[in-house]
């Protein structure tokens, strides 16, 4: 289970979600302290996968794990997106069982949602009232 949680002040984050487990909301804001700012207790914590800070976004926007076909560079990576900068991210588990971030867009779209079609294909939804299918490049 995936949680995409837009921050309070400064940082956005995606988390994976485990039953039981503590992920730091009011302590934490993404990997940082947030109240208190600084010395933060962390034990038991679980940290976010992958978070930004407002430099690269301003309101993270939850996504799906690839399962489609028509784009197999992105089979089993989580995708999401931003709404205020428009970016769209996939993650990928390392070796060491890491998340590494890339950024597969830069648009112009503010990203509503996502969505998932019965072939198992990924859209995105934007407010300018268009739905976007996400496709190999040519």
């Amino acid at each position: 289970l995936w949680a995409a949680d837009v921050g309070q002040n400064a940082v956005e984050e995606v988390s994976l979600i485990e039953k039981g487990g503590n992920y730091g909301w009011k302590v934490m804001e993404g990997s940082r302290c947030y109240d208190p700012r600084d010395g933060c207790a962390r034990t038991g914590l679980a940290m976010p996968v992958t978070d930004y800070d407002h430099g690269l976004g301003i309101s993270v926007t939850g996504g799906y794990v690839y399962r489609g076909s028509d784009v197999p560079a992105l089979e089993g990576r989580y995708v999401f997106g931003d709404y205020g900068s428009g970016r769209v991210w996939a993650l990928t588990e390392n070796d060491s069982g890491d998340f590494e971030r890339e950024q597969l867009f830069d648009t112009n779209l503010s990203i509503a949602s996502f969505g998932v079609d019965e072939n198992r294909e990924l859209y995105v939804c934007a407010f300018d009232g268009k739905i976007y299918k996400f496709a190999p490049e040519s």
